[in-house]
């Protein structure tokens, strides 16, 4: 017996989203840790910072997530009850065309729109727009991948006693996360994997130190 697939929390875009920003958030402390002058303290000092940082990014994402999920299902039904209202059945047509991407309303025809509109004016009253489990998850995981993104580049600072050695490392994995990232969007997207993967990597260097110069 088939089973239908599980469906997404996040989409696959969202979810490379959020731990380029974690990592990105991680690359701006090291960045800063001067690999000279650093002791042990300083390190302590770095892992605390970075953690919380980006455990408060976290939350601030995973807000903001809730916020989004709200306001784009508040406007799905703005859009029913501008169909419904609309004057003419071209009228409603316009209105469906305006919340489909170009590409899909470049497909459809008029007796196609026509049937979206029937089927839209047949729905019952759409209820009110609330969170559901589904937002929630999706918060607890925006949450997560912005935070759980920072431990591998925190883990070579446990594993080695010299600092300078630490700091290479761990932006060396940041590095090379940065990169498998990119190219797992770009097979996503259909672009070039390797060169998109680099893309990424340079685009998050710049980034960080633009962070770091504005003493971020």
């Amino acid at each position: 017996m088939q089973t239908d697939p599980p469906e997404r929390i996040l989409d696959p875009v969202a979810r490379v989203s959020e731990i380029l920003f974690g990592l990105i958030m991680a690359l701006t402390f090291t960045g800063a840790l001067s690999a000279a002058s650093a002791g042990r303290d300083d390190v302590r000092e770095l892992l605390i910072g970075m953690l919380g940082c980006n455990f408060a990014w976290g939350l601030v994402d995973a807000v903001m997530f809730l916020m989004s999920s709200m306001t784009e299902r508040g406007h799905d039904l703005l859009t029913v009850k501008a169909v419904r209202t609309a004057g003419t059945p071209a009228d409603a047509h316009r209105v469906i065309a305006g919340a489909l991407s170009p590409l899909v309303v470049s497909t459809l025809t008029t007796a196609e729109l026509e049937k979206v509109r029937q089927g839209l004016m047949r729905l019952p009253e759409p209820p009110k727009v609330t969170l559901t489990r589904k937002d929630w998850l999706g918060a607890l995981a925006v949450f997560l991948l912005v935070f759980l993104s920072t431990f591998p580049v925190v883990v070579p600072f446990l594993l080695f006693s010299k600092v300078h050695l630490a700091i290479r490392v761990s932006n060396l994995v940041a590095l090379v996360m940065m990169f498998v990232a990119g190219y797992w969007l770009a097979r996503h997207g259909g672009y070039p994997p390797l060169g998109t993967g680099l893309g990424v990597v340079l685009l998050g260097v710049l980034l960080v130190g633009i962070a770091i110069a504005l003493g971020g």
